[in-house]
């Protein structure tokens, strides 16, 4: 009996070793340009950071290629503000332009139903390009298990 189960304990280690590493590899996908394939979510809960986060979207898509690369960004918090039109940072930069120019390179904007919520925020006023989630907070951390790479600008 202690032999069938050390055989049954090493061939099920076996087999979660092989599940685990296809996993890892599946996302290590060579692109063309020297870079691996990646999947990326960018956590905004600031709006006085958001220009910037936007620009290292950006540049992110320059290095790497809108085909090489699945970006999300998901806002909470003040950084929500960046997904309501016509709304302006501290130097008077609206986000709109940068928002579309951004969602027809592939990015995927993502705004939390709680800040809408407590924030008072309409849904008429969201821009076209965001998506509205149940929880910033829960979807962070559901994109992160899903194996997107986090990044807080």
């Amino acid at each position: 009996m202690g032999d069938f189960l050390n055989k049954s304990l090493g061939l099920a280690m076996l087999v979660i070793v092989t599940v685990v590493l296809t996993s890892c590899t599946t996302f290590r996908k060579k692109a063309d340009n020297g870079y691996y394939k990646q999947r990326v979510v960018y956590h905004f809960n600031n709006i006085e950071t958001a220009y910037r986060g936007l620009r290292n979207i950006d540049n992110h898509l320059n290095a790497v290629n809108e085909k090489n690369t699945e970006v999300i960004a998901v806002t909470h918090g003040g950084g929500a503000y960046m997904l309501v039109n016509g709304i302006q940072d501290k130097s008077g930069k609206t986000f709109d332009s940068y928002l579309a120019k951004l969602a027809n390179r592939g990015v995927k904007f993502q705004i939390c139903s709680n800040t809408l919520r407590n924030k008072k925020i309409p849904k008429s006023k969201i821009s076209i390009h965001a998506t509205v989630v149940p929880s910033g907070a829960a979807q962070l951390v559901h994109l992160q298990q899903k194996g997107y790479i986090y990044i807080k600008p």
